[in-house]
C-alpha cells in the first residue's frame, strides 16, 4: 500500500511560488523566456511522483544496507543503480542551467522547491546529483573549453558523478591548513599528492567515473588561503578513447549514524606517483572559486534540513490523525471512546511547532532561491545587486536554521510517536539521525554564526544588514494593509529593531578592535537573527494567506490559509521574545565560556 506521507506539502509550495513571491513574474524575465506556469506544473508534478513512487520506497532499505567496501572499490544499495538513471532523467543534474550545456534553464525557485520532494524521499539518493552538479558547476563557471568537454560535459549528461574534496584528516574546517600537493609538470596536468576525508559519493559503482574537485597547494605557492587552487581530479583520467586508473585510491569508508545511502570516504591521492590533476582557473585563486559550490552546498543543506524535518513532521501528523488514545481531558467517563492523539492539545502544540519551523524555513529557503535568480537574472543592475547582497547575508541563516532547529523538529516527530517512534521499526528516528549531519558538514553552525556576524553583516559598511531591515519593514507595512493583525507586524519590525541595536554594538566592538568581544556570542546572534528572519517569513506567509483567504473562491483552501496564520501568530508571539534576552546576552559582555579554562573543566 502506498505511504500517506506526502513528503512537503503540495498546497504549501503552490502557495510559496504563485502566491508569497510571484513566480509568474519571474518567469517574465528573459532568462526564463521558455518556461510557463504550465511547464513549472509539469517539472513539479513530475519531480513529486518520482519522490513519492520510487524514492522514498527505497529510502529505509538504503539507510538498513549502507555501502561497502570490498576488493578496492566501494558498492552501494543496488537500488541506486535504477534510481540514478530515474533522477538523471528528470533533469536534476541540470535543470537550472542554459541550453548550451544541455539545462533546461529553470528558475532555481522552482528547481529548489521541486528538490524538497526529492530531499525529502530520499536524501542520500539526492546527494549524488547534488554534489555532481555543483562540482560541475564549478567547471561551467571557471574551467577551459577543453575542461568543459572532458570533465563537465559528462557530469552534466549524468554519465560522470561529481565530489568536492576540501577536508584534510589534519586540518578540518581550517582550510589554510591544506597540505595536498599539485607539482607542476610540462605536460599541462599536475602530480597530486595527499589525502582528503570525509569526500561524500567519493566512490561508488552507479557511473563509471567520479571527478574529484579538489582543493591543494601548488609547490611553492605562499602560506595560508592565498596559496590554495583548485584541480579536477578524475577517478579514471582519459587517455587517447579510453579511460585508466588515475591513482585515487579509498582508504577507508566512514560509518555515519545517519546519511548511509551516501558514502563518505577518505580517499588518497598519488600513492603510486602517478595521479594527475588539472588547474581550473587560475594559480592560487582555489578557494574563491570553490566557495561558489560552498555556498551552494550551504543552501543544498538547508533544503536538506527542512525537508527532512518535513517528511518527519508528516509522519507525526499522519500518525496523530490515526492513533487513538486517551480522551478528552474534560471527559469522566472511561466508557466513551478513545480519540486521535491529535485532539490532545500538547500534541498539537508538538505538531504546530514543527510546522513552524518546517515552513518557515522552507520559505525561507525558497526566498533564497528566487533572490539567487534575481541576483542572475534581473533586468537591471542595482536590483541584482541588492538581491546578491541580500542573499549572500541570507546563506548561514538559510544553512544553520534548518539544520539546528530542524533537529528540534525531528525530536518533537518522534516524542509524537512516543514509544513508537523510539523503535527502528518505525522512521522518525532514521531522519533524526541523518538531520544531525546537517549542523555539521559544509560550515559548523559555529562557523555558520562567525560568518554571519564577522563577515556578512559589516560588509560593504553594512549595506546587506541595511537593506534586510528595509525589506522587514517593507513587509509589515504590507502586512497591515493586507489586513494582518496590526500587533503582529509590531512584532516583527520591533525584533528586527533590537536586531539593528545589537547588530550595531556587536561591529562597533569589532571596528574598535575588540574582535573576540565582537565573536564572542556569535552563537547567540546567529539565534536571533534567525528567529527574527523566520520571523519575516511568516509575516510574509501571514499576508499572503489573509489575501488569498480575502479572495479565494474554494471553500476547502479556508482550512490552509487559517493554518499559516495560526501557525504565524504561534512563531511571532512565542519565538520571537527570545530576541529581547538574545539582545541582553551579546550585549552584555558575559564571559564565562572565554573565561573557562581548558584544565578547569
Amino acid at each position: 500500500m502506498p505511504s500517506q506521507n506526502p513528503l512537503v506539502s503540495d498546497r504549501l509550495v503552490d502557495f510559496l511560488l504563485f502566491e508569497v513571491l510571484d513566480t509568474e513574474a519571474l518567469l517574465t524575465l528573459p532568462a526564463f523566456a521558455d518556461h510557463s506556469r504550465e511547464t513549472v506544473g509539469l517539472y513539479l508534478s513530475a519531480a513529486r511522483r518520482l519522490a513519492r513512487e520510487v524514492l522514498f520506497p527505497a529510502y529505509k532499505p538504503m539507510d538498513e544496507a549502507p555501502p561497502r567496501f570490498e576488493d578496492g572499490r566501494v558498492h552501494v544499495h543496488p537500488a541506486m543503480r535504477a534510481l540514478y538513471p530515474r533522477l538523471v532523467e528528470l533533469g536534476v543534474l541540470n535543470a537550472t542551467r542554459p541550453p548550451e550545456v544541455g539545462g533546461q534553464k529553470l528558475p532555481l525557485t522552482v528547481a529548489a522547491l521541486a528538490s524538497s520532494y526529492l530531499m525529502a524521499a530520499n536524501l542520500s539518493a539526492y546527494g549524488y546529483l547534488g554534489l555532481t552538479t555543483g562540482a560541475a558547476r564549478l567547471i561551467e563557471s571557471f574551467g577551459s573549453d577543453a575542461m568543459k568537454e572532458q570533465f563537465m560535459a559528462p557530469m552534466y549528461r549524468g554519465e560522470w558523478t561529481g565530489t568536492m574534496a576540501l577536508t584534510e584528516p589534519q586540518a578540518g574546517s581550517s582550510l589554510s591548513d591544506v597540505k595536498t600537493r599539485a607539482i607542476p609538470t610540462d605536460e599541462g596536468h599536475y602530480l597530486i599528492r595527499g589525502s582528503k576525508i570525509f569526500i561524500s559519493g567519493g566512490d561508488q559503482d552507479i557511473t563509471e567515473n567520479i571527478v574529484h574537485l579538489t582543493l591543494a597547494r601548488i609547490d611553492g605557492a605562499p602560506p595560508g588561503t592565498k596559496g590554495i587552487s583548485l584541480f579536477a581530479i578524475p577517478k579514471l583520467r582519459p587517455e587517447g578513447d579510453r579511460l585508466v586508473p588515475n591513482d585515487v585510491h579509498v582508504a577507508g569508508v566512514i560509518h555515519k549514524i545517519g546519511w548511509r545511502g551516501l558514502p563518505s570516504l577518505a580517499l588518497n591521492f598519488g600513492e603510486e606517483g602517478h595521479c594527475r590533476g588539472w588547474l581550473v582557473g587560475e594559480p592560487h585563486r582555489g578557494l574563491s572559486y570553490m566557495f561558489q559550490m560552498m555556498n551552494e552546498a550551504r543552501l543544498m543543506v538547508g533544503m536538506n534540513g527542512v525537508a527532512t524535518a518535513s517528511v518527519a513532521f508528516h509522519e507525526a501528523l499522519e500518525y496523530a490523525r490515526t492513533r487513538p488514545q486517551g480522551r478528552p481531558a474534560a471527559s469522566k467517563d472511561p466508557s466513551l471512546p478513545q480519540v486521535p492523539i491529535v485532539e490532545h492539545t500538547d500534541v498539537r502544540r508538538m505538531l504546530l511547532r514543527q510546522k513552524a519551523i518546517v515552513e518557515g524555513g522552507l520559505a525561507l529557503l525558497a526566498t533564497c532561491a528566487h533572490l539567487t535568480d534575481l541576483a542572475e537574472h534581473a533586468e537591471d543592475a542595482p536590483a541584482r545587486r541588492r538581491a546578491f547582497l541580500l542573499l549572500d547575508l541570507l546563506t548561514p541563516i538559510a544553512k544553520s536554521f534548518p539544520a539546528e532547529k530542524g533537529f528540534e523538529a525531528n525530536a518533537l516527530s518522534v516524542q509524537v510517536l512516543g514509544g513508537y517512534g523510539y523503535t527502528s521499526e518505525y522512521l522518525p528516528e532514521a531522519w533524526l539521525r541523518d538531520q544531525k549531519l546537517n549542523s555539521i558538514h559544509e560550515g559548523t553552525t559555529g562557523i555558520q554564526s562567525m560568518d554571519l556576524l564577522g563577515r556578512k553583516v559589516p560588509a560593504a559598511n553594512g549595506e546587506a544588514f541595511m537593506a534586510l531591515l528595509e525589506e522587514i519593514a517593507a513587509s509589515a507595512a504590507r502586512a497591515r494593509a493586507a489586513g494582518v493583525e496590526p500587533e503582529l507586524a509590531q512584532r516583527v519590525e520591533g525584533a528586527s529593531m533590537a536586531m539593528r541595536e545589537v547588530t550595531l554594538h556587536l561591529v562597533g566592538l569589532g571596528q574598535k578592535g575588540d574582535v573576540e568581544g565582537m565573536l564572542r556570542h556569535s552563537a547567540h546572534y546567529l539565534d536571533l537573527a534567525s528567529t527574527v528572519v523566520i520571523g519575516w517569513q511568516w509575516l510574509n506567509l501571514a499576508t499572503a494567506a489573509r489575501a488569498g483567504a480575502a479572495s479565494n473562491v474554494r471553500p476547502t483552501d479556508a482550512p490552509f490559509y487559517e493554518g499559516i496564520q495560526c501557525a504565524a501568530q504561534y512563531w511571532i508571539r512565542t519565538e520571537l521574545p527570545r530576541v529581547g534576552h538574545l539582545s541582553q546576552l551579546c550585549r552584555s559582555g558575559e564571559d564565562s565560556y572565554a573565561r573557562m579554562q581548558p584544565d578547569w573543566f
